[in-house]
Order: C-alpha cells, then sequence, then structure tokens
C-alpha cells in the first residue's frame, strides 16, 4: 500500500488552475483575503455593506475572494554511481518508494509531478514532464528499480532546472550529496526559483565497514578507482572525521540558503517526510 505524504509550500503560489494551496489569485474562492474598492473589483456581487459604513472614506467596499491553486511538484535526483550503493537497502530502491508515495500524493492533492535523472548530463531515459496522470509515479519507480547508474559525476544536475516547470514549484532535489561542494552551491543557486527541499540519501553502512581491523578492499564509486588499505582505529577516526567535516560543509550550504535537509538513512518513512513539513 502506497503511503500519502502531506506536504505545502512555504507562500502563496501563482498557479493557473484550481487546487489545494493558498494563492492571491483568482477572485471566485471561498477563502477571505480583504477588502478592495469597487473600483478596483468592480464585483457589485460581493458588495460588503458593513464594511463600507465602516469605510472612512465613504466608499463601496467588497470582499476580495482568493482561489487555493496547484503547485508543480518535481524531483530531481542524483543517478551517479555512488547512488548504486547497497547496504541495508539499496539507494535507488529507497528513491523508488520516495517517487511512488510523492507521485501519488501530488496526484490525490491536484498537483502535477515530473521527475528529472541527472548523471553527467541529463538521463532521458529517466525524465518525466510535468504530468497529471495518475500513473506517472509507478513507471518511473519501476524504471528506478532496473536502473544501474554508471555516471561518474552528477554535473546534470545544473541542467535540471531546464526541465522544470517555468512555474514557481516544489523541488525534492534527493542526492548522497558525495559530490564537491562548489558543485553542489551551484546547483542550489540554480534551483533558487523554486522551493527546494533536499533530501540527503545516506545508509549507515556506507561510512565504514564495522571490523575494528583488517585489510579491506575499497571501492571510490564515482570514480571506479579501487586500492586496498589496512583497516585500523587510526584510519577509522580519521575517516569519521572527514565524515563530520563533509557533513558540516554541506549544513553550512543549505543554511547559508535557509534550506532544511531531510535527512534519509536507510529505508523511506512518508510519514517522516510529513513531519519536515510540519516542523
Amino acid at each position: 500500500m502506497i503511503e500519502e505524504i502531506h506536504y505545502r509550500v512555504g507562500g502563496p503560489v501563482r498557479g493557473h488552475f484550481p487546487g489545494h494551496h493558498r494563492s492571491t489569485r483568482g477572485d471566485s474562492g471561498f477563502e477571505f483575503r480583504g477588502h478592495a474598492s469597487l473600483l478596483d473589483a468592480p464585483d457589485p456581487r460581493r458588495l460588503d455593506l458593513h464594511a463600507s459604513l465602516r469605510d472612512p472614506f465613504g466608499g463601496w467596499r467588497v470582499r476580495v475572494h482568493a482561489q487555493r491553486m496547484a503547485v508543480p511538484v518535481a524531483m530531481v535526483v542524483d543517478l551517479s554511481a555512488s547512488m548504486g550503493f547497497e547496504g541495508t537497502r539499496r539507494k535507488l530502491d529507497v528513491v523508488a518508494d520516495f517517487v511512488d508515495s510523492l507521485a501519488w500524493s501530488a496526484w490525490r492533492t491536484g498537483d502535477s509531478f515530473g521527475f528529472v535523472g541527472c548523471e553527467a548530463v541529463v538521463c532521458d531515459a529517466m525524465l518525466q514532464p510535468q504530468t497529471r496522470s495518475r500513473g506517472a509515479g509507478g513507471i518511473v519507480a519501476r524504471a528506478l528499480r532496473l536502473y544501474t547508474p554508471t555516471g561518474r559525476s552528477a554535473h546534470g544536475l545544473l541542467d535540471a532546472v531546464q526541465h522544470l516547470s517555468r512555474q514557481r514549484s516544489l523541488v525534492f532535489l534527493v542526492s548522497d550529496f558525495h559530490l564537491p561542494p562548489a558543485l553542489v552551491e551551484q546547483v542550489l543557486d540554480s534551483l533558487a526559483a523554486h522551493e527546494v527541499v533536499p533530501v540527503v540519501l545516506w545508509d549507515p553502512l556506507e561510512f565504514g565497514p564495522a571490523a575494528r581491523r583488517g585489510l579491506l578492499p575499497v571501492v571510490d564509486p564515482e570514480t571506479g578507482h579501487r586500492r586496498l588499505v589496512w583497516w585500523r582505529p587510526a584510519l577509522r577516526a580519521r575517516w569519521q572525521a572527514a565524515r563530520a567535516a563533509h557533513r558540516e560543509r554541506l549544513l553550512q550550504a543549505l543554511r547559508s540558503r535557509r534550506l532544511s535537509p531531510l535527512v534519509i538513512e536507510g529505508g523511506f518513512e512518508a510519514e517522516a517526510v510529513t513531519r519536515h513539513f510540519l516542523a
């Protein structure tokens, strides 16, 4: 059973389709927005006699309502090789669960859903333009479960904005963020016109083996470089320090742009995503 996500946007939307989210557009809705002069809103059916009598200038006042509108919801996903990591769960399977839930929730809410998968370039095979089709999420999720990421970089994320709606959208940027800090900042800046939710996808097993000591083969999934290391407590400490420094750089880049990350460690939980929007 697909779990539903309850999300919301931070401010009024400027959509053209009726939906669930607050807006400042339209005059046929049910949400009271305020009063306006009859000259500015020439609709005598909405004349408010009480407000008109209180007007110090003796003008006619009209009730103005706002119509709730839909917002485009999109997921931009890093498909570089590190996203193929399989620990407690395969990362792309977690993303597929997220897609299933988000697309279903968008359809239930009346919003459109889009998906942009990026390696070194935007991957045409993993591109879903904005749609209100009920089954679009399931198609993308199945493709993700069969996909083997081999990209050596995620520079295609810089071009993802070209495949998003021109309207301000709710964009989930999904990655493990094992990327150069400069690239992360460039990607965040390229999406500044949208409301971005950074989704940090980590697995507890990718940050070091459980063994305390021994000869260990390690692979850099982004470059494919392999080598043998002697795993020992001192190296573990250096590894953990590097992880903490990388995490702090990432959080600093997000905080400087007033973005709050959604961290997923292990499996996907729709309730955790909902809590993120209620925090």
